[in-house]
This record gives C-alpha cells, structure tokens and sequence, in this order.
C-alpha cells in the first residue's frame, strides 16, 4: 500500500517514560528529550513516511513533539513510536528562528 495523498490524523496516548524504558520495551534508548506514545485504538500506530510531521497535544493544539521513529512493526505494543520533545528544545527552536 502506497503513501496516502490525503493528511491523516491518529489519536495518541503519552506513555510514562520510564515504562517505555522498560527492558520489555526500548530498553533504556529513550532520552528525556523523546516523547514516546501508542496509538489509540490500540495497534494503531505511525507509519513509514510519518517522520518529522507534529505531536499535537492540548485543547488549543500546541506541537509537543516531532515524530522521530518507530519499530520495523509497526503494530509491535513493545517498541511504541517515539517524537522528539520541542519543549525540550524550545529555547533552540526560538534563536533559531529569530
């Protein structure tokens, strides 16, 4: 199946960092600059091509994060697709942009 031409959207549920640190999950590779989420329903998750677009969050849809990677499966419950935190970055992103 190819890329889709139209904008998806998928609802998502932070998870606690330290589970997904968890060795039953990435093991100790997420920093406290990565946001790691699963796709609600669940199995539901980012695909190929889906780098780099927005982690929305909040009723007024602020940009939490960018997302960044996922396992080869996708669907695997144990590697949960991972965003780089922007508010970790904020301060960056603002001198950059000025």
């Amino acid at each position: 199946r190819g890329l889709s031409p139209t904008l998806q959207e998928l609802e998502a549920k932070v998870m606690d960092p330290r589970m997904c640190n968890n060795s039953r999950f990435w093991d100790g590779a997420i920093a406290p600059t990565m946001i790691c989420f699963q796709g609600q329903p669940q199995g539901s998750a980012p695909a190929k091509g889906d780098s780099g677009g927005p982690l929305v969050c909040g009723e007024r849809a602020a940009v939490a994060g960018v997302m960044s990677f996922s396992s080869p499966d996708v669907t695997d419950p144990f590697k949960p697709p991972v965003a780089t935190s922007t508010v970790k970055y904020k301060k960056w992103i603002q001198k950059t942009l000025r």
